[in-house]
C-alpha cells in the first residue's frame, strides 16, 4: 500500500484553523514566529549536542528519540508554514526561487562532493 498523499495546502489550512480556533494570531508576529522557529531549531539541535556524527545517525534508530526528533521537526515546519499563512508568503514559490539561486551559487561541476561555502568557489571563477 502506497503512502497517502497530503497536499501542502491541506497542511497549511489545518495550521491556519488550529491557530485561528485558539485566537493565537495576535501572538504570531514576524518577530515572535521567527523566534519560535529558532527556539524549535535549537531544541532539535539539543538532541545531537555533544555526540559524534555516527552517534547522531544511530540516535534515529531509537524509536523514542526518533519520535522526539520528528516532533521538533514538525514544530519547525508548523511555525514556518504559519508564518507563510499569516503574511501571505507563497512557500512553494520561495523554496523554488531559493533552490534556483542556490544552484547558481553552487554549480554541480564545482561543488559535487565538497562542502565549502559558496564564497570559496567565487575564487574559481
Amino acid at each position: 500500500m502506497g503512502k497517502k498523499e497530503t497536499l501542502l495546502e491541506d497542511i497549511k489550512e489545518k495550521i491556519k484553523n488550529f491557530v485561528r480556533e485558539r485566537d493565537w494570531e495576535k501572538y504570531h508576529s514576524p518577530k515572535n514566529l521567527s523566534m519560535a522557529i529558532a527556539i524549535e531549531a535549537a531544541e532539535l539541535m539539543e538532541h545531537f549536542q555533544w555526540i559524534s556524527e555516527k552517534e547522531s545517525e544511530k540516535l534515529l534508530n531509537n524509536p523514542e528519540k526518533r519520535q522526539e526528533i520528528e516532533e521538533e521537526l514538525a514544530d519547525i515546519a508548523i511555525y514556518i508554514l504559519d508564518f507563510c499563512n499569516l503574511f501571505d508568503i507563497d512557500f512553494e514559490k520561495i523554496v523554488e526561487k531559493k533552490l534556483k539561486k542556490s544552484a547558481e551559487k553552487y554549480p554541480v561541476n564545482l561543488v559535487k562532493g565538497k562542502s565549502h561555502k559558496y564564497t570559496h568557489y567565487k575564487k574559481s571563477f
